[in-house]
């Protein structure tokens, strides 16, 4: 209350003097406007060195411009083979590379095994099926192996987690139905991996871009929404896409993937993974929920 008081006080002796006195008056308004041309002053020099600072690094733009088109003028033959050398290995992976074309399936094909599907989706609860021996996937990771070269980092078949009980329970059933129906037009499925633990998955994506794109906690597999299913014939698992009849399977596959509400990893654009079918919605929410 004390310093209120005080202020109007002073506040009330102001304007009683500036009221008073004409001189004052004129005296603050002349120290006013001295203040304000001393700052436009000032704001015009810095707006001068401003400009002369931009006019001096363009200059030196232009000098090293036209600097860079005389060295290269005067060395047009190496910088020519320098250019050829940096873009031949992209235009080897592209010369090099196999584009997978899937062939068009059968229409009557499709409407049976679309049929198969709806029916087991709205039947009964599918039981997995017993698992295929350990050797199967050993000879898959030992081909694959053999396939990458020597030195490639291992596929890590044998060692993935085929238990169905640890994929999400509605995976599971749409996952069966679709194996039951593959199985009726003559081609059997088998699970390679389900659930996928934090510490495989960051050992996966240190073999780079070939085997998976996705770091830890990325992953579906992490949460039991993503299985890794191969076709199977004469006691050995089938993925050589340059095989019709596997082009065939997997072009089924990925037709009653979408059929039964899942994303197949075939229509990927970045990495092909014919044998990978997820549930993305609920993969998306699993790790938002997660952190990541």
């Amino acid at each position: 209350m004390v310093l209120w008081v005080t202020a109007f006080f002073l506040f009330s002796v102001a304007a009683a003097w500036l009221a008073l006195f004409p001189t004052a008056r004129d005296g603050i308004a002349a120290g006013l406007g001295r203040a304000w041309e001393r700052l436009a002053g000032a704001a015009d020099q810095a707006q001068a060195r401003a400009a002369g600072r931009t006019g001096a690094l363009k200059r030196r733009l232009r000098d090293r411009r036209g600097e860079l088109a005389a060295f290269l003028a005067r060395r047009r033959v190496p910088a020519l083979v320098t250019l050829a050398l940096l873009m031949l290995p992209a235009l080897l992976v592209v010369a090099v590379r196999r584009e997978v074309v899937l062939e068009p399936l059968d229409p009557a094909v499709l409407a049976a095994a679309d049929r198969h599907v709806l029916v087991l989706l709205a039947g009964e609860r599918l039981a997995p099926p017993p698992g295929l021996p350990p050797a199967v996937f050993t000879a898959a990771e030992a081909e694959l192996q053999r396939r990458s070269g020597v030195g490639a980092a291992p596929q890590a078949i044998a060692s993935a987690d085929r238990r169905w009980e640890r994929v999400d329970a509605e995976l599971r059933q749409r996952v069966l139905a679709i194996h039951q129906a593959m199985a009726g037009q003559g081609y059997r499925m088998v699970l390679v991996e389900g659930y996928r633990s934090p510490g495989r998955q960051a050992e996966l994506a240190r073999q780079g871009g070939r085997t998976t794109l996705a770091g830890p906690g990325r992953s579906c597999h992490q949460y039991g929404l993503a299985v890794d299913s191969a076709l199977y014939r004469d006691g050995r698992l089938q993925w050589d896409m340059a095989d019709p009849w596997t082009r065939r399977g997997y072009a089924l596959y990925g037709r009653l993937a979408a059929d039964a509400g899942l994303e197949w990893g075939g229509s990927w654009v970045r990495l092909k993974d014919y044998v990978h079918v997820e549930m993305r919605d609920a993969c998306r929410q699993a790790r938002r929920t997660a952190g990541y």
